[in-house]
């Protein structure tokens, strides 16, 4: 039941950011757009609910898609998804462990690897991957985030919890705060282009916002549930009970991007 409830808080946590920080996503998705042809074949790795995948799919009409994760159930969510969206003809699902043997998934035009790099075990093993599964020429865009998105006005509670939350990725082998351009050059790529996102949108939030800072202080109660004070786990409940009613809430949010080319 635990399981349920903590996959059910990250499924919404992924469909609550591409709304509430749509902005963002819209010119990250025309930027990877701008990377390609009219006709391209894309890969998604470690798509998620979907949300990059489908956007994809929207500003890239004539483009084919392969979305790749691990989760079954995340799998199925997307399914679901792109046939609602009518897009089901144009992107294929594929379960894979990526840090094991991958499947064929070349070549492609484009692959978009959204907060998902981070969980790789071994990130020059995968990037030697993901070149081999370009096309030459092809680019490859790497998301990453600094941790999980801010919204309360006292910043104390909130960087107790992502001083544990690095602490507890760094003792299960996250790579989080990487050099991404050092290692796309290292891997062989043509590094095309980098760009940090401060993302803020200011209080009082719209409804959506609200629910995104709820799921976030539920999510992360869950991860720190045995880390944490009483009186910050206490804290955190009290701010995902009251989120939906306060108006003094912002999201704050740090995204950082990078672009690939594998040479010609």
């Amino acid at each position: 039941m635990a399981h349920d409830h903590q996959h059910n808080h990250l499924v919404q946590m992924l469909d609550l950011d591409a709304e509430v920080l749509e902005d963002f996503h819209r010119e990250l998705v025309g930027w990877a757009g701008s990377l390609v042809g009219d006709r391209p074949r894309v890969v998604d790795l470690g798509a998620g609910t979907g949300t990059g995948t489908l956007a994809l799919a929207r500003h890239l009409p004539g483009a084919q898609l392969t979305a790749v994760d691990v989760d079954d159930e995340m799998l199925e969510h997307l399914r679901h998804r792109a046939a609602d969206a009518g897009l089901q003809d144009r992107i294929r699902t594929v379960r894979a462990d990526l840090d094991g043997d991958w499947p064929a998934l070349g070549p492609a035009d484009l692959v978009w690897a959204s907060a998902s790099m981070h969980h790789l075990a071994d990130p020059a093993r995968t990037l030697a991957r993901i070149r081999d599964t370009l096309r030459p020429g092809g680019a490859f865009m790497i998301t990453e985030l600094d941790g999980f998105p801010r919204f309360l006005p006292d910043p104390g509670l909130e960087d107790r919890c992502a001083a544990e939350m690095d602490r507890l990725r760094r003792e299960g082998g996250m790579h989080m705060h990487e050099n991404w351009g050092a290692r796309l050059t290292a891997a062989g790529f043509d590094l095309a282009g980098e760009r940090t996102f401060e993302l803020e949108i200011p209080a009082p939030l719209p409804p959506a916002a609200r629910r995104y800072a709820q799921v976030t202080f539920a999510r992360m109660r869950e991860r720190l549930a045995d880390r944490l004070s009483a009186d910050d786990l206490a804290a955190l409940d009290d701010a995902a009970a009251t989120a939906a009613h306060r108006d003094d809430l912002t999201v704050r949010a740090t995204r950082m991007v990078w672009v690939g080319r594998r040479p010609s």
